[in-house]
C-alpha cells in the first residue's frame, strides 16, 4: 500500500498558507488563484488551523458576514486532523471519511511538510488498482 510520503514525492510538498489576521476575502482570492479548496493557517512554522471553502460558505456567506472585514482566524477550524508521512493512503482515507474532511496537513517532527486532499487519495487508489489489474492480466496471459 502506498504511503503518504510517496504521494508527497509525486505531487510536491508546497505549503500554501495564510495568517489568522488576513481577511477572508484574501483567503478566498488565494484559493481561487491557486485552484485549491483550503489553506493552512500558520503563525510562522506553527500550524494554527485550516480554512476551507466550506468554512467560507457556512460561516461567512450563510451568516451574511463581510468577507472583507472578517478575519481568517474567526472562521478557521482550529482542531486540525493531520497525517504523518508513514501513514498509508488507506488509513488517511479512513480518517477523512470518518471525520468528513477533505484535506489533511502532513506533519513530520512537529513541522508541516505538505498537504494531501481526498482527490490525491482517490487518484493513488485508482493507480494502485490499475497496476494490480495489469499484473493479473500479465499473469493470466502468461
Amino acid at each position: 500500500m502506498k504511503l503518504v510520503r510517496h504521494l508527497l514525492d509525486s505531487k510536491g510538498r508546497e505549503i500554501i498558507s495564510i495568517v489568522q489576521e488576513a481577511s477572508v476575502l484574501d483567503a478566498i482570492k488565494l484559493m481561487a488563484d491557486r485552484g485549491i479548496g483550503s489553506l493552512l493557517v500558520m503563525d510562522g512554522s506553527a500550524l494554527k488551523g485550516i480554512v476551507t471553502e466550506r468554512d467560507y460558505a457556512r460561516k461567512v456567506i450563510i451568516k451574511g458576514r463581510s468577507s472583507e472585514s472578517t478575519q481568517v482566524g474567526e472562521i478557521m477550524t482550529s482542531e486540525v486532523f493531520t497525517a504523518s508521512t508513514d501513514q498509508t493512503v488507506k488509513d488517511c482515507m479512513k480518517t477523512m471519511t470518518e471525520r468528513r474532511i477533505r484535506h489533511l496537513p502532513v506533519v513530520e517532527a512537529d513541522e508541516v511538510v505538505g498537504m494531501i486532499s481526498i482527490g490525491d487519495l482517490v487518484q493513488a487508489i485508482i493507480a494502485e488498482q490499475q497496476e494490480e489489474i495489469e499484473q493479473l492480466e500479465q499473469y493470466i496471459s502468461g
